[in-house]
């Protein structure tokens, strides 16, 4: 059964309430007594992460780019196979 807040306009007055899906939203404050004086206020939902995280997986640090700047995308640093590597490393 979901849990709702309500507050009252006239006296300030915030409690929560349980009530059915399909039930009306209460209407008058228990506190004061004031008749249409309640309004129900918006709450957000509560979220639990669980297990290794979203984090872990999704924002893991990258493996370190081993290849000298300015090789190509195929580049394996080896010499023989990458004229950049050749200059660099032959330097």
């Amino acid at each position: 059964m979901p849990t709702y807040e309500y507050e009252c306009r006239a006296c300030s007055h915030t409690f929560e309430a349980e009530q059915r899906i399909v039930e009306d939203p209460m209407k008058d404050c228990p506190s004061c007594g004031q008749e249409n004086s309640l309004k129900r206020l918006v709450q957000p939902a509560a979220i639990h992460f669980r297990g290794s995280g979203f984090h872990v997986t999704d924002y893991a640090a990258k493996p370190k780019d081993e290849r000298p700047e300015g090789a190509s995308p195929g580049c394996t640093g080896d010499q023989s196979s990458c004229p950049t590597c050749a200059t660099e490393q032959g330097a």
